[in-house]
């Protein structure tokens, strides 16, 4: 995924299986490596959620910012807004 150009941030962490500072994070070779080793990489077993704002799927890139970080119910989250400056997609 990440080789092919998909950009994504983690949206949704589950504080039971992997810890709230993940959240907000970028889905890349860094965060995968600070992943402990009972946390699937894709996130199937419902650790974390993300979100994909470039790929080359996508016609335009999408531009957005990390806001602010919340728990609600029993999972964080974090709110995600519209940016208006490029993403450099090197």
């Amino acid at each position: 995924m990440i080789k092919s150009g998909v950009r994504a941030k983690l949206t949704c962490v589950d504080p039971k299986l992997l810890a709230p500072e993940f959240v907000g994070r970028e889905f890349d070779e860094q965060l995968l490596s600070e992943f402990p080793s009972d946390i699937d990489p894709c996130g199937e077993n419902g650790e974390f959620h993300t979100f994909v704002y470039v790929g080359p799927m996508f016609q335009h890139d999408l531009l957005v910012e990390v806001g602010e970080l919340c728990l609600a119910t029993e999972f964080v989250f974090a709110d995600l807004s519209p940016r208006h400056n490029r993403v450099n997609t090197v």
